[in-house]
């Protein structure tokens, strides 16, 4: 780019590119921290059914930050997660069910559409001191000068101190940094929906682990003449997925009441369901000069265990507290110490998270009888022994060993 920071348009303390769930949030917590922000990037919308599973310790920082009170009133509890295995094994498993009140809990944590999330997010980025918000993309980056310089579609130069790079899977902050990532395509993809249904959900998210991945139902708030309401995440097999892709809606209906086995009765859907490839993506390396990544840029999981936002958070929550540290101590808070810092708060709990993600994916899709019998052991133990169960749930809800 070969452009001098003095001749910039606009000179901030952090540039977040990306307007996604992950990218609002971090540019909130920067300008709320005191920080002078710039957010880049188009509005996100994904709809077809999408939602987000909120787990207790991402809902406390939303909390800290003063964003939840404008999600809450979109957003249902995860009182009761259960397990149904549906995989035909020779020895299958009882269902389990885990409870939030066993470790001291009104949720698990909470479930809303990822369009109303981030439409309420816009709104207090908007209104949001410090933060101004540039609906344009950046065409390049340079990061090879004291400060980071990136040039946005219309021509505008901005410089900062760091870029916060929350711009998704295909990454330009990540890939104009030059940081590689690895991607794993598998062989499914997931038809996700919004739904009524007869019966009500009980604040209960129902797993179905079939041979083909998780078919997920999770608890959405009433809405006027629809009391009942849950979204549905379903793995299936690419060909499946075609099939199904090409029927009317009741077709599909019929399908997914059969699936659940009729646990809510009859379903309907709110709109016609979406269906997308199912990918993994690791980045060994999620920090380079100025640059730190988080949410999708920084990993990528298909929809299983509410892991994908979770995760982006516990980034963002890590990065602002490193550029806090290092402004209240007077260093560079796009320098080495701030980078080494969050590669080193992260690596360990992305490293566990993509593991268990990919390894009960894995486990799922093979037909093999020691793996069968190694999951139902696994389960029939968390259904037995209490002190287990709860530190497994305590640990889905918030890491402490990784930390």
């Amino acid at each position: 780019m070969n452009s001098p920071t003095s001749s910039a348009d606009r000179s901030c303390d952090v540039l977040v590119a990306g307007t996604g769930l992950a990218g609002l949030t971090a540019a909130i917590a920067f300008a709320r921290a005191g920080f002078d922000v710039v957010s880049c990037g188009a509005d996100e919308r994904v709809a077809r059914g999408r939602t987000v599973a909120m787990l207790d310790r991402s809902v406390a920082y939303l909390e800290s930050l003063g964003l939840w009170p404008a999600i809450r009133g979109d957003a249902a509890p995860l009182r009761i997660l259960r397990i149904i295995d549906d995989t035909g094994a020779l020895l299958p498993p009882r269902p389990l069910e885990f409870h939030a009140s066993e470790i001291g809990l009104d949720a698990f944590g909470w479930n809303v559409e990822n369009d109303r999330m981030a439409s309420a997010l816009a709104v207090e980025a908007n209104r949001t001191p410090g933060l101004e918000r540039m609906s344009l993309a950046v065409a390049r980056y340079d990061f090879s000068g004291d400060r980071a310089l990136a040039r946005l579609d219309d021509g505008r130069l901005i410089a900062c101190a760091l870029v916060i790079g929350a711009d998704g899977r295909d990454s330009r902050a990540r890939r104009s940094a030059g940081l590689p990532a690895r991607p794993h395509r598998y062989p499914q993809r997931a038809l996700t929906a919004l739904l009524t249904h007869r019966l009500a959900h009980g604040d209960a998210s129902t797993e179905f682990h079939t041979r083909n991945g998780p078919f997920t139902l999770v608890p959405l708030p009433p809405r006027e003449a629809a009391p009942n309401r849950s979204s549905l995440v379903w793995l299936m097999s690419d060909d499946e997925a075609r099939r199904r892709e090409s029927l009317e809606g009741s077709a599909v209906e019929r399908e997914i009441e059969r699936q659940a086995r009729s646990i809510l009765g009859a379903m309907r859907l709110e709109g016609p369901p979406g269906f997308f490839a199912m990918s993994r993506q690791v980045v060994p390396k999620i920090t380079s000069e100025r640059l730190a990544l988080v949410g999708d840029a920084a990993h990528l999981f298909p929809p299983i265990g509410a892991q994908g936002l979770n995760l982006g958070l516990r980034d963002v929550k890590a990065i602002a507290a490193c550029a806090v540290d290092a402004r209240d101590e007077g260093l560079d808070i796009g320098g080495e110490t701030v980078l080494r810092g969050y590669e080193r708060a992260r690596r360990t709990d992305i490293f566990i998270r993509t593991a268990a993600v990919d390894g009960l994916n894995q486990a799922l899709l093979a037909r093999f009888a020691p793996i069968d019998l190694a999951r139902g052991a696994g389960l029939a133990a968390l259904g037995a022994i209490g002190p287990l169960r709860r530190l497994i749930m305590r640990e889905g809800v918030a890491p402490r060993l990784a930390r």
